[in-house]
């Protein structure tokens, strides 16, 4: 019985955990844990996800007929499915925009048991794309457009190094040239000598 009351004990640590362990492991989800709330859920999933590399969506909300709180829920990666192809029927036709969707499968489950606590029933890990991992993560579009401008200034100072690699691999091309006229000069006088001497 106490051994039961002490792995009880370290699940619910685990669920208050924000989704890391100690040296850098991230805290996957799995079918059995448990959250006190929805809520706890859906931030538990969010946080795994920005330190695995996608975005959540929530996809799916199931309520009850009879008081209309929430039973269960389902999250995703904003790649889930595929978008529509959209066509206005009245008036020009619109230019289709890229779609952010491809099809991916990731997806966590949540239900409600009579206890009070919410449940992971279906857990889904696998994306059928790259994921995007960054030093901290990132959650917002501004945390993108900060990465993408550190990455054009690390772009930038690659080339100004590519640059001056090139310049010195000028003067070194220029540097051999030269040896090399010098050297067949002394070998043209060398040759000249022995016809000379003959």
């Amino acid at each position: 019985m106490d051994l039961e009351k002490g792995v009880e004990a370290v699940n619910n640590s685990l669920v208050v955990n924000t989704g890391s362990l100690e040296g850098g492991a991230v805290l996957e989800p799995y079918v059995g844990m448990e959250f006190d709330s929805e809520d706890d859920a859906r931030k538990f999933y969010v946080e795994y996800a920005r330190r695995v590399g996608f975005i959540v969506r929530i996809m799916q909300r199931r309520r009850s007929g009879i008081d209309g709180r929430t039973l269960a829920r389902r999250l995703g990666c904003n790649k889930q499915g595929f978008s529509p192809n959209h066509r206005g029927t009245i008036g020009q036709e619109k230019k289709p925009r890229p779609s952010a969707r491809e099809g991916c499968k990731a997806t966590i489950l949540v239900k409600m048991e009579k206890t009070g606590k919410w449940v992971v029933t279906r857990f889904e890990k696998d994306h059928n794309h790259p994921l995007v991992v960054t030093a901290n993560g990132f959650s917002t579009a501004g945390d993108k457009d900060k990465k993408i401008e550190e990455l054009t200034v690390e772009l930038e100072r690659q080339e100004q190094l590519c640059a001056a690699y090139r310049e010195k691999l000028l003067c070194f091309m220029n540097n051999v040239e030269e040896q090399t006229e010098e050297l067949s000069s002394k070998i043209q006088v060398i040759v000249d000598n022995v016809l000379y001497l003959k």
